[in-house]
């Protein structure tokens, strides 16, 4: 990922030549607010103290650097600023400013200090159903509200739900709405695939169309895991975790839910109902007795083996988040998979029967959610927000967030370009070719005998000779094509490529070679500006 954005100075005013290039640049922020500390960061932000000089109120300043966005992430900035702005609830973390400076934005939120909930409980004495029933209550609060407002989260999960100070009996404050969506009523759409696994709904699964619905199911992945320290849904394998939401194959094991009230489970089973048309909704979950009648229905009594549990569930989400870091810092996909392969010796039981009919028949056992707390397939701190139904995880931070048919879209375009690239070349048509390619077009091919080729004199050679129009017809197929889109004008594209000709006796002939191409929009038009192509020359010389 790109590096950290470097901050702006604390005073404008110290950089006359600035001030005087743009004398309209509004300062409003560094006018207003001093910075402190750093608390996070992101590949295009960076969170900090900021104390707002005429009030000395502290506040958490997310900066992030403008410069770096694309027109896409500047309309989710505007998008979560807008969403942020209308949403006005204690148990939301509120912003408070939304200021615009050159090159920089700057997104004023209340300062929490409580770090995560799920951290808090771990470090109490004493923790029951009574008080895993008043934390979902400030949950369902703020999604209520998020609701009553259009809005869906799409991303609620342990790391989003953090406390307001070290105070005993603190505000649980919901945060995070880079994944948030603005709907009209009950409208249900599909609004691409957006979430983290492990807290995914069967209709985001299904890829049907989804509104608020989601929130609840996530909800009652959450419930669950407050109850007992371990999630409803749990696989090594992603595809299977899909399979085990879409089929809603969770259930209630001994000995641990042996001492949750019947009233608990019925809300869970409420919230985990897989037709969303049927799920409880916020404001029904309110008026459950479990939530408003907690004081006479949920016990009291202490739950040690839930905060034993949730213990290596914290840590294995953090240990998930640290190696997912070191990752995309590094690109080493392959060294983290092996660091997080299941240990040997980890205990196992069979999962329930629902889960074995949809899982391959070798595969009867799931690993223990108790003794091994989910891998990070099951349980990632970061989003997934494609890909679905493929082993191969895709996921990206919530900050940076593409929507899932936008990203199609956008693949199928270059896949297209491509092939309309190698329909110049099959036509022998070196005008259309020029068009496609930059002027500049560099490449490593057979035919050049290992040379990097610069520019379109090398090739015009092969257009004027071997691809003139006396040549028999050639036929070009595209295999297994990736691709692979860096930011909004920039791509690459792998694929096989198998040329299909007619040689001198009349007899059918296929070469194939292997190549990659990398393509840069300019003024809204493709260009190949590198292709590296390997295996036989692809010019068919009778």
């Amino acid at each position: 990922p790109p590096p950290s954005p470097s901050l702006p100075p604390r005073h404008r005013q110290e950089q006359p030549g600035l001030m005087m290039a743009s004398t309209t640049t509004c300062t409003r922020f560094t006018d207003e607010y001093q910075l402190f500390e750093e608390l996070g960061k992101g590949a295009f932000s960076v969170v900090r103290r900021c104390v707002k000089i005429p009030t000395g109120q502290e506040y958490a300043s997310k900066i992030i650097n403008t410069k770096k966005l694309s027109a896409r992430d500047h309309q989710k900035l505007e998008r979560e600023a807008r969403i942020c702005r209308l949403l006005k609830h204690p148990n939301i973390v509120r912003l408070h400013d939304s200021i615009s400076e050159e090159g920089f934005h700057y997104l004023v939120f209340d300062l929490v200090t409580g770090g995560e909930l799920f951290e808090d409980i771990v470090a109490r004495e004493y923790y029951s159903e009574a008080d895993a029933s008043h934390c979902i209550q400030q949950i369902l609060e703020s999604v209520n509200h998020c609701h009553l407002n259009g809005i869906v989260h799409r991303d609620l999960k342990p790391e989003n739900l953090l406390l307001a100070s070290k105070s005993k009996g603190a505000a649980v404050k919901l945060a995070d709405f880079g994944l948030a969506i603005e709907v009209q009523g009950e409208q249900q759409a599909w609004f691409g695939f957006a979430g983290t696994p492990g807290y995914l709904s069967p209709e985001v699964l299904r890829k049907d169309p989804y509104g608020k619905p989601v929130d609840m199911w996530a909800c009652g992945v959450i419930l669950y895991i407050l109850l007992v320290g371990y999630p409803p849904f749990w696989d090594e394998d992603q595809h299977r975790l899909y399979q085990q939401i879409k089929a809603g194959a969770y259930d209630f094991p001994s000995p641990e839910w042996d001492t949750v009230t019947p009233e608990a489970k019925d809300l869970i089973n409420k919230m985990l109902t897989i037709n969303p048309a049927k799920r409880i909704t916020a404001s029904e979950a309110l008026k459950h007795p479990w939530i408003c009648q907690r004081s006479t229905v949920a016990s009291m009594m202490h739950r040690q083996e839930t905060v034993d549990c949730l213990k290596k569930f914290n840590a294995r989400r953090k240990l998930k988040g640290a190696i997912l870091t070191t990752m995309l810092a590094t690109r080493n996909f392959s060294a983290a998979k092996s660091l997080l392969k299941k240990p040997d010796g980890v205990k196992k039981r069979k999962s329930s029967s629902s889960v074995q009919m949809m899982i391959n028949n070798k595969t009867n056992v799931v690993t223990s959610p108790k003794e091994n707390i989910p891998t990070p397939a099951l349980e990632p701190q970061t989003t997934v927000i494609h890909n679905p139904d493929g082993n191969k995880e895709s996921t990206e931070s919530s900050n940076t967030t593409i929507e899932d048919e936008d990203v199609k879209a956008r693949k199928q375009e270059i896949i297209k370009v491509t092939e309309q690239l190698i329909e110049a070349i099959n036509n022998g048509d070196f005008e259309a070719y020029t068009k496609i390619c930059d002027p500049g077009l560099t490449s490593f091919e057979p035919e050049a005998l290992g040379n990097l080729v610069e520019g379109m004199d090398f090739h015009r050679f092969y257009f004027e000779n071997a691809l003139s129009k006396g040549n028999k017809p050639i036929h070009t197929i595209i295999l297994n094509p990736h691709v692979h889109l860096v930011g909004d004008d920039a791509a690459c594209i792998a694929y096989i490529r198998l040329t299909q000709y007619m040689d001198g006796s009349g007899m059918p002939k296929t070469m194939q070679s292997e190549e990659t191409r990398v393509w840069h929009r300019r003024d809204g038009k493709w260009q190949n500006v590198h292709f590296h192509r390997s295996g036989s020359p692809t010019v068919p010389i009778n």
